[in-house]
């Protein structure tokens, strides 16, 4: 789990209400209040805290500014909106906010008390919410965001730059710029506007719905909509100096798909050779695995000043420079594999890198490369050369958080799929790759939900031995 610094929890109170500081912090007071708290976090294997019970969100309507240049020291100042509804009866809620200085909360409109007790904004509204109901959270918030160290020693969060930021989220970066539910199974859709000086441009996910330019302040703000739902560890914000270039290629059910990609000015050269096979790659992928799932595509291209890093952010994948075109193939995978099908817990991690993996394999089957039966069988007879962690751990049980991003999550899961194929045959290998993509679109699955599914779909074999050895066993497997 990410470090966070502690915090003494702090209340907020209107002065209207008659009862005492230290019963606010404890309980609801003067509405009414019958229901239970919602809960913090929802117990993930590897980040315990992230996320939050007694509520599931449908939308974020985030309107930010923030100007690099600013003397307060890159104040990021944010209004969130969040929509959501109720589980259970609820006296209390938390959302996930890491850092950040709240000024105020309302819930339906009215004033509510809140306090901070580390990454978790505890919100007591004034009246109960009932289970079913539908009820709208507003956060004034401002501050400096914070960059998160993972376990793993990467950063994500905000991610300062010379003349803007990137912010990132897997796993739990994005509390350092939004509140919300912060975790993957919890997903929403989200109207993101930000403000920033005129010159900067801002991405984001989804299309951009509008843009418009303040003449007397000088400012300019980007309006993105994300239509399909989206968990909020691939919602992605790129400010800064960025060459921008829209397309479009064929849609799988007709029409054109929109493609915007952005670059930083120092990578353009590079990066537009990879990314003019965008069309190329986006056919491929649809006929594996079936019709891409949302409304456009294309890519940011920053610098390793800002990542060092690429990461699957929804619609548009995030790359730390010029990437390779192997790189561009996995990032673009993952929309099918992590970004519509999402997992449940970040246990289920090799669901979207075994899969985006193995669609290099396929790629490089499929243009002129190693098969994929030879990159397995490189890496199974010396796999452990350039993977030491290769046989570690099993890719659907790593061993900390820290490890929820090695080589078994994704190398060993991809060699998994492979054995699936060879076990099944193309035809129905196929069926099942394709099948789940779409029994599952916009949805959560995990490791439990595909194994059923692998052997729903080929009732004739046995996979016994193969999850036991290759899912879920110890060590390096036997060769047949």
């Amino acid at each position: 789990m990410s470090r966070s610094v502690p915090v003494v929890p702090t209340v907020r109170c209107l002065p209207a209400v008659g009862c005492a500081l230290l019963a606010l912090a404890l309980t609801a007071c003067g509405g009414g209040v019958h229901g239970t708290p919602g809960g913090s976090g929802v117990r993930d294997p590897y980040f315990p805290k992230a996320g939050n019970g007694g509520y599931d969100v449908t939308h974020y309507t985030l309107d930010l500014a923030y100007d690099p240049d600013a003397p307060d020291d890159r104040r990021l100042t944010g209004t969130a909106e969040i929509t959501a509804r109720a589980d259970k009866d609820l006296s209390a809620f938390d959302l996930d906010l890491k850092g950040m200085d709240v000024e105020r909360v309302s819930v339906e409109g009215e004033r509510a008390r809140w306090s901070r007790n580390g990454q978790e904004l505890v919100v007591r509204p004034h009246d109960e919410l009932d289970e079913g109901e539908t009820f709208a959270v507003t956060v004034r918030y401002s501050g400096s965001p914070q960059t998160v160290t993972d376990p793993d020693g990467s950063e994500e969060g905000w991610l300062a730059t010379d003349d803007g930021a990137l912010a990132l989220g897997e796993p739990v970066g994005s509390m350092a710029w939004f509140p919300g539910n912060h975790h993957p199974s919890d997903k929403a859709s989200y109207d993101i506007s930000v403000t920033v000086p005129e010159g900067l441009q801002v991405v984001s996910n989804g299309e951009l719905a509008d843009r418009s330019t303040s003449g007397d302040r000088r400012r300019t703000t980007f309006h993105w909509r994300t239509a399909e739902p989206m968990a909020t560890y691939v919602a992605m914000l790129a400010i800064g100096d960025y060459d921008i270039r829209r397309t479009t290629v064929p849609g799988a059910a007709g029409g054109r798909l929109p493609v915007y990609t952005a670059v930083t000015p120092s990578q353009a050269a590079p990066a537009r050779k990879v990314l003019d096979r965008i069309p190329e790659i986006m056919e491929w992928a649809e006929y594996n695995f079936g019709p891409y799932p949302f409304s456009s595509t294309g890519a940011v291209v920053a610098t390793e000043e800002a990542s060092d890093y690429a990461l699957e952010t929804q619609n548009r994948p995030v790359f730390p420079g010029a990437p390779s075109t192997e790189l561009l193939v996995h990032e673009l995978a993952h929309q099918w594999f992590g970004n519509s099908v999402t997992p449940k817990s970040w246990r289920d991690m090799w669901l979207n890198e075994g899969f985006a993996t193995y669609a290099e394999w396929l790629w490089q089957e499929d243009n002129g490369g190693d098969t994929a039966q030879e990159t397995f069988d490189a890496l199974y007879d010396h796999g452990e050369d350039e993977h030491e962690d290769l046989w570690s751990f099993p890719p659907a049980d790593p061993a900390s958080a820290a490890n929820i991003s090695d080589s078994p999550v994704y190398e060993r899961a991809a060699m998994l799929l492979h054995k699936i194929r060879r076990t099944v045959g193309d035809d129905t290998f196929y069926d099942i790759v394709q099948g789940w993509a779409a029994d599952h679109r916009h949805g959560n699955a995990n490791t439990e939900d595909f194994t059923a599914y692998v052997e729903e779909k080929a009732p004739d074999k046995d996979f016994t031995a193969l999850w036991e050895d290759w899912l879920y066993g110890d060590g390096k497997p036997e060769r047949p």
